[in-house]
């Protein structure tokens, strides 16, 4: 029963850790082959929770066509991290210009550091119980 468990949670770390680079290896194919630009904060969205209130912001950019680009951050903050006017570096896919990324380590590796920062603990514990079972 306890190997079930503990294999389950390695597994379950290896699954975690292998979509962690994953996604690292989109955003650096996104670095190499994205089009750097700046967008500016045009609007800060508020976001009303009982807990306080956090502020999304909003970017305008104009794509290699010259067409404006408005870009919502999945990050929200409290403080807000920029104010309506601040100039952002971004990066965004040259054939999809609604995949962007500001350059900045959160806003393009979060998704790694989060799935890796839960993903080690799962490994060391499965890997150990396993280790210590039948080595």
């Amino acid at each position: 029963m306890w190997i079930l468990l503990y294999g389950s949670l390695f597994l379950l770390g290896t699954f975690l850790a292998y979509y962690a680079m994953v996604q690292y290896q989109k955003t650096q194919y996104l670095l190499e082959e994205g089009i750097r630009t700046t967008a500016t904060v045009t609007d800060l969205i508020t976001n009303y929770d009982s807990d306080g209130d956090t502020y999304t912001p909003v970017f305008e950019f104009k794509d290699r066509s010259n067409t404006i680009q408005t870009y919502k951050s999945p990050i929200s903050s409290s403080p807000p991290a920029y104010k309506v006017g601040d100039k952002v570096k971004i990066v965004y896919d040259r054939r999809d210009s609604s995949n962007v990324k500001t350059v900045t380590f959160w806003g393009l590796y979060r998704v790694s550091v989060i799935l890796l920062m839960v993903a080690s603990p799962l490994l060391v514990v499965g890997a150990s119980y396993m280790l210590y079972t039948y080595w």
